[in-house]
């Protein structure tokens, strides 16, 4: 009895086991034939219109990529108040001219307003000196193109020193190329670059100052590119396929350097620059155009401290507005032990008689009363 009992159940037992895996296999097993995983990253191409809806509102706007100017252009950093870069074009016809900079202002740039602009205030009593990035000795030819190069849009906090001695000397080595080739590119612009400290960990460690916040940077880069004239003589061919140009890049800390460091001391590679400063740079070069190093070409020797300082001389002779400060100016080169060249004595004679002229138009205040 127990025997069949036990027989019976199993069968019948066996029985609906059967149905059960029957159905399991029929009608569950078809929702679970695929990996979860799977089934739930499976792709669905997006609608378009559900694409656009993303920036319902709008995209963030960081303001043209480009800036436009009489005689440069840049990219400007409306959080660091800062230009990203500023290109030139220089040639010997932009450094002739009668524009000087005793005419010109630093004024904030009317193409940026608050609150991405920096202000002389915040450059007021930092330390830092308003270092143009375009400098405006390469605007000779044209007084309102000066002027743009006083835009706060092209200018940095500057070490004061380094900012009077060492790039001004390579601005001068810039313009001294514009005179030996026919055409000069320049890209300059801040870099804030990492430095090793305890525990060998690296920081990006800047100072800002002003209200507005105004990035100084760590150093300051220097891209330069000139068009060497054809091997054989053939000017006429002006074709980008057989153009050969010398580039050279520079990183200089934006510090006080000494005097008797070399403008190759700086030098770095393109990829290096490329790397620092987060751009892609010259990349309108054609594979075909040949590539030279500009210190291998014309040595990137700079003026020595003595001739910056008859350099600078002469600029103050020739900003003079009157005869005693000319000749304040003049007693300058007794006072630095200087020799002045037959250049720098002709610019004296020239503006003192200028100014003589000048001082006999104007009516004595006795005449008047």
């Amino acid at each position: 009895m127990a025997a069949r009992f036990f027989g019976g159940g199993f069968a019948s037992g066996a029985v609906t086991s059967v149905a059960l895996y029957s159905l399991y296999a029929y009608v569950l097993k078809p929702f679970n034939t695929e990996p979860r995983l799977k089934r739930t990253t499976k792709e669905v191409p997006p609608k378009l219109e559900d694409s656009k809806d993303i920036l319902r509102y709008g995209a963030p706007d960081r303001g043209p990529d480009v800036r436009y100017y009489s005689n440069h252009a840049l990219s400007y950093d409306r959080s660091k108040k800062t230009p990203l870069w500023v290109a030139e074009h220089i040639t010997q016809a932009d450094l002739q001219g009668p524009a000087h900079r005793k005419h010109s202002n630093f004024v904030m740039d009317p193409n940026i307003q608050a609150p991405f602009a920096s202000q002389n205030s915040d450059y007021k009593r930092s330390g830092w000196s308003r270092g143009h990035m375009a400098p405006a000795g390469d605007n000779k030819y044209s007084q309102a193109a000066m002027d743009e190069s006083f835009y706060l849009s092209n200018i940095v906090p500057q070490d004061v020193n380094n900012n009077g001695n060492f790039w001004h000397r390579i601005e001068i080595y810039c313009r001294s190329l514009a005179k030996r080739y026919k055409d000069v590119w320049v890209i300059t612009g801040p870099l804030a670059l990492p430095t090793l400290e305890e525990g060998g960990k690296k920081y990006v460690k800047y100072e800002v100052i002003g209200k507005n916040n105004v990035a100084v940077p760590t150093h300051l880069y220097k891209l330069i590119t000139v068009v060497l004239p054809p091997v054989d003589g053939n000017k006429s061919d002006t074709s980008s396929t057989n153009e050969t140009v010398a580039v050279g890049a520079f990183v200089v800390p934006n510090e006080p350097i000494p005097v008797e460091r070399h403008l190759k001391d700086f030098q770095v590679s393109l990829e290096n620059l490329t790397e620092s400063a987060g751009l892609h740079f010259l990349s309108n070069l054609q594979p075909s155009v040949t590539v030279r190093n500009l210190c291998d070409v014309d040595s990137c020797k700079l003026i020595t401290q003595q001739q910056l300082q008859l350099h600078i001389i002469g600029r103050r002779l020739e900003g003079a507005t009157t005869l005693p400060k000319l000749e304040d100016s003049w007693r300058q080169l007794e006072e630095w032990h200087l020799e002045p060249d037959d250049n720098l004595w002709q610019l004296y004679q020239r503006r003192r008689v200028e100014l003589e002229e000048t001082s006999k138009q104007k009516p004595n205040r006795t005449d008047s009363i």
